[in-house]
């Protein structure tokens, strides 16, 4: 249903103003990874005493809200202490704020699809290969699916250099294994995501035929993760009060 909202009722004026407001998890997510960004800007600030302070006025958390403030602060005070990348030999470093990324055209037999894969951060490790590393907030988990999309990614932009990928979660100091792929993994996350791309052309096209249908064609499906949706406020099959609960 949240690929419905985001999808297929993207232009409804309601619909809209929500893509265009990030939750708080979301803020939070993003003024980190730009945190991040502009320590690596400026390195000096890594070791300023007041380095943390000089980033969260960049980012201006003044004028967050309070919870959003105190957790991005925290955040950045943890990686100033612990700069995962310090040193490292960074080719793409994303600020966060940088949209929709160029789509990478993908041909799975007859079919072609857009594939975009937003990417945090990519460096070079010693011995050559690239180390795709995705920054989390809060209490999610790794999900090892999500690093085979960027090694997959990155399979097409740097095609001739092996990949690595893991996670690194900014507020707890977690850290993935290093994750890699074979070529073979690599083609069946290829193969099930055209497979994603055409159930999800059938989906708009049946809703466009029959937009009375639409909790039919996009079923919801409530939980944990409503917490995070952000349509809970219009959903009316969001479990939000009980994950608030």
């Amino acid at each position: 249903m949240k690929r419905g909202f985001a999808k297929a009722l993207q232009r409804e004026p309601q619909i809209a103003a929500l893509l265009a407001t990030d939750s708080q998890p979301q803020k939070i997510g993003l003024l980190a990874q730009r945190g991040v960004y502009e320590f690596h800007q400026a390195p000096e600030l890594l070791s300023r005493k007041d380095g943390a302070q000089q980033v969260a006025e960049m980012l201006k958390l003044n004028q967050q809200s309070a919870v959003v403030e105190e957790r991005v602060k925290l955040i950045l005070q943890n990686y100033q202490q612990h700069p995962i990348l310090f040193g490292k030999n960074i080719i793409q470093l994303s600020r966060g704020d940088e949209g929709v990324p160029q789509a990478i055209i993908i041909k799975q037999g007859n079919y072609l699809f857009n594939f975009y894969a937003a990417i945090d951060c990519i460096f070079v490790e010693p011995d050559g290969r690239l180390h795709i590393l995705d920054f989390k907030t809060g209490k999610s988990d790794f999900d090892r699916r999500q690093a085979y999309i960027y090694l997959l990614a990155a399979s097409y932009l740097y095609r001739s250099q092996p990949a690595i990928a893991s996670f690194y979660n900014l507020e707890t100091g977690k850290q993935s294994d290093p994750i890699s792929a074979t070529a073979g993994t690599l083609k069946a996350f290829q193969i099930e995501l055209a497979l994603i791309a055409q159930k999800h052309q059938k989906q708009l096209k049946l809703y466009r035929d029959n937009p009375a249908d639409f909790s039919i064609i996009f079923p919801a499906n409530p939980g944990f993760s409503c917490g995070y949706c952000s349509f809970n406020s219009i959903c009316q099959f969001s479990s939000v009060s009980e994950v608030a609960a």
